[in-house]
């Protein structure tokens, strides 16, 4: 998030191969979320609540292709813009950020109340549940990266970088993050409040669901029909979902570190390996957007034949080839047992 503190180091090499790596990513980001929004479209059996919070998960993705990674381009470049338009582009890192973290949240969830009320499971979560949750979801994390928009930043403590400018244009600035976004903020409220503790939360909730399932699977409940399946299936997709989460905590954590950094010893910033780990940090936290479609083809079979479907049939003009017939219950099938 901080780029500017790395650029005031690296030579216009590194500048040049940090664009050219935001690039890939971006296109990677892009092409893979919308390959996973167009699956779930196209695949009746990946329409359940867990998929549409990862379609969720998957446009919140996808926008940070589209839209942080050119921004964060465009900081690369120190570029002189109003205090408040670079507020607002430094922001909308965190509203997606949040949208992610909080979508996995949902996911987490999502699964434990699986696993946890199997019977009751269709008649508590609705789609209308599942509307309001995935519009809590958004509207929390617009709420919560817009902070700084209300006051909670540098304003105040801005100053002209260049004698030369006029009067009139002293609100005008390199766009840097922390020119914009005060530190505090991002680590007692952003890091503190909506990374570490749902991350926490999440860690409790999949423990929980590990130890069900092999509570369950202890009990000998295999043997009753179609729980075995069940709870077999149930395991394989929270091994899968759990890998998105580690992966979002590897990529995002070493940010959250640094930034936790620079804000308690602020002389971090002095050392020689500070500008490339920072430079690092920020590649792999904008990475994490193209890395979960990859996971999905890897680790979800039903997403694995879309994406052939899709490349196939309408990227590659193929014919579709007919879907082999399942011996799987689908996790309603068997709720509604």
């Amino acid at each position: 998030m901080s780029l500017d503190m790395a650029n005031q180091t690296f030579s216009d090499d590194y500048s040049k191969t940090y664009i050219a790596v935001e690039t890939v990513i971006g296109i990677l980001a892009v092409l893979g979320n919308i390959l996973v929004i167009w699956a779930v479209k196209l695949n009746p059996s990946l329409q359940n609540t867990t998929f549409f919070f990862i379609v969720s998960l998957a446009f919140a993705d996808l926008a940070v292709g589209v839209l942080v990674m050119p921004l964060a381009i465009v900081v690369s470049l120190g570029k002189h813009l109003h205090f408040h338009s670079c507020l607002f582009m430094c922001c909308l890192l965190i509203i997606l950020t949040n949208a992610s973290i909080l979508s996995l949240l949902a996911i987490s969830i999502d699964r434990y109340l699986r696993v946890k009320i199997p019977t009751r499971y269709k008649a508590v979560i609705t789609t209308r549940r599942i509307c309001v949750s995935i519009w809590c979801v958004w509207i929390v994390s617009l709420i919560v990266g817009l902070v700084p928009m209300f006051g909670w930043n540098n304003r105040s403590t801005l100053q002209e970088e260049e004698k030369n400018y006029q009067e009139e244009e002293k609100n005008y600035l390199k766009c840097k993050f922390e020119n914009v976004i005060r530190m505090d903020y991002m680590v007692y409220f952003n890091t503190f409040g909506w990374v570490f503790l749902p991350l926490l939360i999440m860690l409790a909730l999949y423990i929980e669901i590990f130890y069900l399932i092999r509570k369950h699977l202890a009990k000998g409940k295999s043997n009753v029909k179609g729980k075995g399946m069940f709870y077999g299936k149930e395991y394989k997709t929270a091994k899968s979902l759990s890998l998105v989460l580690l992966l979002f905590a590897l990529s995002w954590l070493p940010l959250s570190v640094l930034n936790c950094l620079i804000l308690f010893k602020p002389s971090v910033k002095d050392s020689s390996v500070f500008p490339p780990a920072l430079l690092i940090a920020i590649l792999l936290s904008h990475a994490n957007s193209a890395m979960n479609p990859i996971i999905y083809a890897f680790k979800i079979k039903k997403f694995k034949d879309s994406y052939i479907q899709i490349i196939r049939s309408y990227i590659l003009h193929r014919v579709m080839l007919t879907e082999s017939p399942s011996s799987e219950h689908t996790l309603d099938e068997i709720s509604q047992e």
